[in-house]
C-alpha cells in the first residue's frame, strides 16, 4: 500500500463520511470567488468537514467561513523549494483525512491525480470551457471519478474528447443568489450604465463595439461606458478610447469587490465576443438585474435569445448598435427584459441545487471508487 494511502477494505466495514478537499488556483480565485464562496458557505451550513488548497493570500480575496481549514499551497513561492512545499502539502491533508478531492481548475488536474493517488482516493475535475484537450494526459480513468461542467456546450465537447468517460460527465449549474430587485433603469434621474465584462487582452476584441457605441454618442445617446477587469492591452485600449473620443465617459474597475458592486449598479452588461469558458460575470450581472446583450457562440447556455439576452451578431457593428440602441430607447421593456432573465437565473442557478449536487456528486464518487475496489478484490 502506498505511503499516506486509506485502507479501504477495512473503511468499508464503516460509512465513510464525506470530507472533501477542493484544489483551486490563481484562475478560480479571479474567475469564480463567488461560486467558490456560495459552495464553501453551503457546505458549512451542511456540517461537512471541507478542506481548500488555494495559493498563498487567497483568503483575503475570499470570504472562507472559519470552520474550513485553508492549506496555502506553495507554502514557500519559490521554484527549488518544490520537494519541501509537496512535503508540506501532504503532511497537512494527511491530518485532514479526505475522502475525496475536487479539482476547480484544469491547471490543477495533474497536482490531484497525484494526490489522489498518494491518499487512495477518487477525486472530481471540474472543467469550466473549451478546447482543453490536453487535460487527456491529466485525467486518469482508475480515479476521476466524475467530470463537472458548468453548461451542456462544455459536456458536448467533452464527451467527444472523452469518449470513455460519457456516463461520468455531469453538469452542476454554477448557483448564485438573485436581487429580489432589478438594478436596469431604475432610477430615471440617473445615467444610464453599460458594462462590459471582457478582460483586456486584446484590442480587437473591442473594436467593434467601441465602434458602435461612438455612433450611438454622436448621435445624442447619454451614459457612463464601464470596462471590468484588467489584461495585458489595457493601455492600447485606453488609447483606442481617446482616438474615437469616448475616453471622457469611460471607467476602468479592476478590483474584485468594486466590480460587484458596478455589476450590481449596471443597467447593460454587455459580452462583446464569444466567450469559451463560462463567464461568472454574466451569471452576476443577470442576478444582479441588469439587461444583457451578447453574442452567441462558445459556453453561451445562459445566453437565450429574448428569454435571457438581446443577441447581436459577432464583429458586426451595425448588430450591435441595433441591439443597444433598442434597449436605450426602451428602458421598460429592458427593464422588464432584465426581470424575466433574473427569474430564469433563480429557477435554473440556485445555490442550494448547486451545494447538494455537488455533495451528492462526491458521495457518488467515493461509491463509484469503493465499488471499483471489491471488483479487483
Amino acid at each position: 500500500m502506498e505511503q499516506g494511502q486509506i485502507d479501504f477494505e477495512r473503511a468499508n466495514t464503516v460509512e465513510l463520511a464525506v470530507r472533501p478537499v477542493l484544489i483551486a488556483s490563481k484562475y478560480t480565485i479571479a474567475g469564480y470567488s463567488q461560486m467558490l464562496e456560495h459552495l464553501l458557505a453551503a457546505f458549512t451550513d451542511d456540517a461537512v468537514s471541507t478542506a481548500i488548497v488555494c495559493p498563498a493570500g487567497s483568503e483575503n480575496k475570499l470570504v472562507i467561513p472559519p470552520l474550513v481549514e485553508v492549506v496555502s499551497n506553495p507554502a514557500f513561492d519559490l521554484p527549488l523549494l518544490w520537494r519541501q512545499n509537496r512535503k508540506i502539502l501532504i503532511e497537512r491533508l494527511e491530518k485532514f483525512k479526505p475522502t475525496v478531492l475536487h479539482c476547480l481548475c484544469q491547471s490543477k488536474a495533474m497536482l490531484t491525480r497525484k494526490l489522489a493517488r498518494q491518499f487512495g482516493v477518487p477525486y472530481i475535475l471540474s472543467v469550466n470551457s473549451l478546447h482543453k484537450k490536453w487535460l487527456r494526459f491529466s485525467v486518469s480513468s482508475k480515479r476521476c471519478a466524475k467530470i463537472i461542467v458548468p453548461a451542456q456546450s462544455v459536456a458536448a465537447e467533452l464527451k467527444n474528447v472523452y469518449p470513455g468517460f460519457d456516463g461520468r460527465i455531469e453538469q452542476i449549474n454554477v448557483g448564485t443568489f438573485v436581487d429580489q430587485q432589478s438594478g436596469c433603469f431604475g432610477e430615471s434621474s440617473r445615467l444610464a450604465s453599460i458594462v462590459v465584462g471582457w478582460p483586456l487582452k486584446a484590442v480587437a476584441d473591442f473594436e467593434v463595439l467601441f465602434g458602435a457605441i461612438r455612433h450611438l454618442a454622436i448621435d445624442g445617446y447619454e451614459f457612463l461606458l464601464v470596462l471590468t477587469g484588467a489584461g495585458a492591452a489595457e493601455t492600447k485600449i485606453r488609447n483606442l478610447l481617446e482616438e474615437l473620443g469616448l475616453a471622457q465617459m469611460t471607467v476602468v474597475v479592476p478590483g474584485l469587490q468594486k466590480l460587484r458592486g458596478t455589476l450590481a449598479a449596471g443597467d447593460i452588461f454587455v459580452q462583446p465576443q464569444m466567450a469559451d469558458y463560462f463567464n461568472s460575470l454574466l451569471l452576476e450581472a443577470i442576478s444582479f438585474g441588469s439587461v444583457v446583450a451578447a453574442c452567441k457562440g462558445g459556453v453561451d447556455d445562459l445566453l437565450i435569445e429574448n428569454k435571457t439576452a438581446v443577441i447581436f451578431e459577432p464583429d458586426d457593428e451595425l448588430s450591435v448598435y441595433a441591439a443597444l440602441q433598442k434597449l436605450l430607447d426602451d428602458k421598460y421593456a429592458a427593464r422588464q427584459f432584465a426581470k424575466t432573465a433574473q427569474q430564469y437565473v433563480r429557477e435554473n442557478y440556485s445555490v442550494g441545487n448547486m451545494a447538494s449536487a455537488t455533495l451528492e456528486a462526491y458521495r457518488d464518487s467515493q461509491n463509484w471508487f469503493k465499488g471499483n475496489l471489491k471488483l479487483k478484490t
